[in-house]
């Protein structure tokens, strides 16, 4: 693995220095241009390159001049476009719609460069700057948007963005081997109104008369009509997501139809390990130096994916959607080739930040059965229970880790990914979860319990609290046993599909018990694609056909986000009225199981502290 000297051509005169007339692919993205196998322009690009294709790259271009998407000509075969790493929407935006004052993935974090929508607006203006380019699209923002949606920025049923952008083809997924398969039948000739059964791809056609085995799903116009369909539409979408049972799906928009190929194959361990040994730069391209560089490097540039996919499968992440449930994961002489190169960087000091995916722990297929049938279409592997042919073992991942931490000139290597907890204290062998403790945490370990609430946890795809419990008991343990004093840091959501104030407060009061209070808390963000988001709008769980209360009004919002951070002096008027709403007056007072004290009272020389007055009454 060797560190690459130069960038992708981003102008006229880095063609002219590479002797390239013609680019055979010209790649826009709304990201600044970052050469690292973290960012997918950067990896597309570097694929395309490595199979023989010329390939240029424009970087958050002025949508508003149709110049800014000439710059490097007329490619041979197609543009390729993509939102970049985030969703162009929650980029922009917070879960209450406020607009967000910076972006970490643009020239010294600034925001407002790109547009709201970015693949439909870079696609129409990359359509009027050369009408007879061939446009496809990708990335997460094209891949979550593929069927008609539920757009929580709009309030409504969008149809598939593959219209919208007036985009020829639609490529889903993790698209390394899609976009390369491509490529070659372009270069033979094909065109694409005659590529129809390439997988990991959308394509739209006004005659279906010669697909087979395809799932038809209510239409467009039957999804804006009803919940109902809506919902049976998802639910047909969400179990054909696998690579090797999953049929293509068949969705009508007026006159026209949707059809999506069934998922890509996985990528093999070969393959993905020649994925990211291609010479990335693993920086940012200088032109953004003067104005400090793109934030979002920092955390990733010492930071090595082992894998992708994930099978935990939580109803509020859209991660099935697009990456899978399958794992795909490179090998270990991959990975550690990679960590040897990281300390060869100058700014290299002695810490690997990450070395995970998805899921850290997750390194390996959950069972031996998906490999030949594919995974399970209506049982998780992790949820209710931990499926029986789930296969638990930390121990390549625990030789994996071992190996890194013996590399000359590295210090520490830190797990930031995320453990999933409720798979950890599956493996009766406890050399892992010790060992994460000696060396992989630095002071605290961040997990997602994201409620305690059975109800809402049932929803949200996750392990009951006494399963948290339990490994929260443990890890103090073992950290105590090892003499360390180190801490847990739970993620929390607010306002999920099935979360009342009954139940925020009940998380409250076991916020109140942990003696910590979350600096953080995530708001519910209803984005395209996850099963959480299908519940939102509907109001019904679509696998199940059960109805689910939904906390829509932003007050009742702002309410369970109050609770959850119940001793923040800004919140108190907030959290007095949703336990007095509720009939909650016994948390209110000086007791020990109190939340809040009587009143909330601001004494000079106080940062707005929350202080009960001296003479108050007990709370009985």
């Amino acid at each position: 693995m060797k560190l690459g000297k130069k960038f992708l051509p981003i102008n006229k005169q880095d063609l002219k220095e590479n002797g390239i007339n013609e680019l055979d692919f010209v790649l826009i993205t709304g990201d600044a241009y970052v050469d690292h196998p973290s960012f997918g322009t950067a990896i597309i690009g570097r694929v395309l390159e490595d199979a023989g294709y010329t390939v240029g790259i424009i970087a958050q271009p002025d949508w508003k001049d149709v110049n800014s998407f000439k710059v490097l000509g007329k490619p041979k075969l197609a543009f390729l476009i993509n939102s970049g790493n985030i969703d162009s929407m929650v980029n922009h935006y917070t879960a209450a719609k406020k607009k967000r004052h910076e972006d970490l993935y643009s020239p010294g974090g600034e925001e407002g460069h790109r547009p709201d929508r970015a693949v439909i607006v870079y696609s129409n203006k990359a359509r009027e700057a050369y009408k007879d380019v061939p446009i496809v699209i990708g990335g997460i923002e094209s891949s979550l948007r593929r069927f008609a949606h539920y757009d929580y920025w709009d309030n409504k049923i969008r149809r598939s963005i593959l219209l919208d952008a007036k985009a020829d083809l639609l490529i889903y997924g993790m698209g390394e081997k899609t976009i390369v398969q491509l490529a070659d039948l372009l270069r033979y000739g094909m065109t694409f109104s005659n590529i129809t059964d390439l997988r990991g791809t959308v394509y739209s056609t006004n005659d279906i008369s010669n697909l087979r085995n395809f799932v038809k799903i209510p239409s467009y116009e039957e999804c804006i009509e009803s919940k109902k369909s809506y919902a049976e539409s998802f639910k047909l979408e969400y179990y054909e997501q696998d690579p090797i049972r999953g049929k293509g799906i068949i969705q009508k928009h007026n006159d026209r139809y949707i059809v999506q190929n069934p998922p890509q194959l996985p990528l093999t361990q070969e393959e993905m390990d020649r994925v990211y040994s291609l010479p990335y730069t693993r920086t940012y391209h200088p032109i953004y130096e003067a104005k400090g560089g793109i934030p979002a490097i920092q955390e990733v540039k010492f930071s090595i994916t082992s894998h992708r996919g994930c099978f935990g499968s939580c109803s509020f992440c859209a991660l099935t959607f697009h990456q899978g449930r399958m794992i795909q994961n490179r090998s270990e002489e991959s990975i550690i080739d990679e960590a040897k190169l990281l300390t060869t960087l100058d700014d290299f000091k002695g810490y690997i930040h990450d070395v995970g995916g998805p899921t850290a722990n997750f390194r390996h297929k959950s069972c031996k059965i998906q490999e030949k049938v594919g995974t399970c279409r209506d049982r998780q592997c992790m949820f209710p229970t931990p499926c029986k042919n789930l296969i638990v073992d930390h121990s390549e991942y625990l030789n994996l880790l071992r190996n890194i931490r013996a590399l000359p000139k590295v210090k520490k290597v830190f797990i930031r990914s995320g453990i999933r907890f409720d798979y950890l204290m599956c493996d009766k062998n406890d050399s892992f979860f010790e060992e994460l403790c000696k060396y992989h945490v630095s002071g605290q370990l961040k997990v997602a319990p994201e409620h305690i609430n059975s109800k809402v946890l049932k929803l949200m795809g996750k392990p009951d609290k006494k399963v948290y419990d339990k490994f929260s008991e443990k890890y103090y343990a073992i950290n105590k046993k090892i003499n360390k004093k180190q801490y847990l840091v739970p993620y929390l959501m607010s306002s999920h599909p099935g979360s009342d104030l009954n139940a925020a407060i009940e998380l409250a009061e076991y916020i109140k018990t942990m003696g910590y209070t979350p600096e953080q808390v995530q708001d519910f963000y209803p984005t395209p694609g996850s099963l959480s988001t299908a519940m939102y709008y509907t109001g019904v769980n679509p696998l199940t056909g059960k109805p689910v209360y939904i906390p829509r009004e932003q007050k009742e919002k702002n309410m369970q986000r109050a609770l959850l951070q119940f001793n923040m002096p800004q919140n108190y008027k907030l959290v007095k009225e949703a336990l007095e709403k509720c009939g909650r007056e016994d948390l209110i007072g000086k007791g020990r199981n109190c939340l809040i004290p009587y009143r909330n009272i601001v004494r000079k020389g106080t940062k707005n502290k929350a202080l009960p007055r001296k003479n108050s009454r007990k709370n009985h």
